[in-house]
């Protein structure tokens, strides 16, 4: 029988001159589709040791001002169940680099307003946050 938890993960939105940093998903649930950075919060890591980390590992470039955006509750990769705790931060420096191919296309900015479909369901919850302050989504 497949253990059931609950696993923690954190996603950040990453905003530069109103263009948020998007990667294409792949070899991963919701292959395909565009997302944030991030990743799985490892145990005693706080939330934004966790976004530094993830965005590091992933595409390399430096955020600042990393904040609360909204917490959600992910059923939707059943028999996964997750808690998604997302963030925003801004650009800080650096261009982003495909530095873990095996789960990511490419990165690229993309205007808030024309984004790419489709969308990684955090960053539906994202973008909703950021437009309307709704920060909580549950089951």
């Amino acid at each position: 029988m497949t253990e059931q938890h609950t696993k923690i993960s954190v996603m950040v939105m990453v905003i530069k001159d109103e263009k948020i940093l998007l990667g294409k998903r792949k070899g991963i649930h919701g292959e395909g589709q565009f997302a944030s950075p991030g990743g799985h919060l490892e145990y005693m890591e706080s939330f934004t040791e966790c976004a530094l980390r993830e965005i590091d590992e992933e595409c390399g470039i430096e955020v600042q001002n990393i904040k609360f955006l909204f917490v959600a509750n992910i059923t939707e990769f059943a028999p996964k169940h997750y808690c998604r705790v997302g963030l925003i931060a801004e650009w800080k420096n650096g261009e982003p680099q495909l530095l873990e191919p095996e789960s990511c296309e490419s990165w690229d900015w993309y205007d808030i307003n024309n984004l790419p479909s489709p969308l990684f369901s955090s960053v539906e919850q994202g973008i909703q946050a950021y437009r309307t302050g709704k920060n909580f989504f549950d089951i």
